[in-house]
């Protein structure tokens, strides 16, 4: 009788493993089942294209004419060697990014913290900070043209009554630029301060409270208590900053010449406002030079890789996560 419940053992223990693996393997086609919707948009709108943008940039290719040529590598070594715009296209991006994500999430990060404490009309004051992010970009920065207008424009009358001198915003190459960026920081500051106030309001409150019996001033608990609880969500604004801030094209667009000022004076002054985004909108909707842009694509898609890992390697470990 022994022996033969011995026997049995093995044998229920088989019976049981193949149990295990049947579910898993229900359970896994039932994973891909209910993943395969979002993998096919993924596959079909994302990884797609961007494969056939891969292919396009070693192509020749005219939209106008519809003909192609393969043609190497020759669009990246006009690109990286020869191309004196793109390479003050780069740097310009790079002045843009410097000057929009700082300031952006310092203003969003000290509304933030002001918005999440009790105060009249605090719903309002968070309603009317998100509202430049949500409304149409070209109407906004429309009204930022009337706002920079060198003789009529609100900011040369207020400049005027400091006794200070016009400026030429949208028409100097000094100047244009910081003028884009300081409408794209009035647009973001709002998305940046709705994030941190998620941050904040997910902090636990007992942390705060006992570094104020401990005697601890503001200053002193936001360093040491709120901003290192807060590092994942700074993480996460600076990451989208820098790659939204790289991708930047409509305020280059409706403040450097607009579409149909693309083929001649676009960029502003001088080319003082050309960003990679916008340079490669020009080659593709002015020029028709879609296997150019596709270059463009491709080197903005390695530059943006790069900082993005550099951002991983460096800041992710400084991210405290509870």
């Amino acid at each position: 009788m022994a022996t033969q419940r011995s026997a049995e053992l093995p044998r229920r223990a088989r019976t049981v493993r193949a149990d295990r693996r049947r579910r898993n393997r229900a359970d896994a086609l039932s994973g891909y089942l209910l993943i395969s919707p979002a993998m096919t948009l993924l596959i079909v709108f994302i990884l797609i294209p961007a494969l056939w943008i891969f292919w396009l940039s070693f192509q020749r290719w005219d939209l106008i004419s519809g003909t192609s040529d393969y043609i190497g590598t020759a669009n990246f070594e006009r690109l990286l060697l020869r191309d004196d715009v793109f390479r003050k296209a780069v740097w310009q991006t790079v002045y843009f990014v410097a000057g929009t994500v700082p300031v952006s999430m310092a203003l969003g990060l000290f509304l933030a913290v002001l918005l999440n404490r009790a105060m009249p009309l605090r719903d309002f004051l968070r309603t009317v900070i998100f509202t430049p992010y949500v409304m149409p970009i070209v109407s906004t920065a429309l009204i930022f043209s009337f706002i920079y207008h060198p003789d009529v424009g609100v900011l040369n009358a207020a400049l005027n009554a400091f006794g200070l001198p016009k400026i030429a915003w949208l028409d100097s190459p000094q100047a244009i630029m910081p003028a884009i960026i300081i409408y794209s920081v009035w647009q973001h500051t709002g998305y940046n301060t709705v994030i941190f106030l998620a941050g904040l309001s997910n902090l636990p409150p007992e942390l705060d409270e006992a570094a104020r019996v401990d005697g601890a001033r503001a200053w002193a608990r936001f360093w040491q208590v709120t901003w290192p609880l807060l590092s994942p969500t700074t993480y996460f604004v600076l990451l989208i900053n820098i790659v939204a801030s790289f991708k930047v094209v409509q305020p280059i667009l409706i403040f450097a010449g607009g579409v149909g000022g693309a083929t001649s004076g676009g960029g502003g002054p001088d080319k003082a406002a050309e960003t990679i985004g916008y340079y490669l909108y020009v080659q593709a909707f002015s020029f028709f030079h879609a296997g150019y842009a596709a270059a463009i694509s491709v080197v903005l898609f390695l530059i943006i890789l790069v900082i993005t890992g550099l951002q991983v390697g460096v800041f992710s470990r400084r991210v405290f996560y509870r």
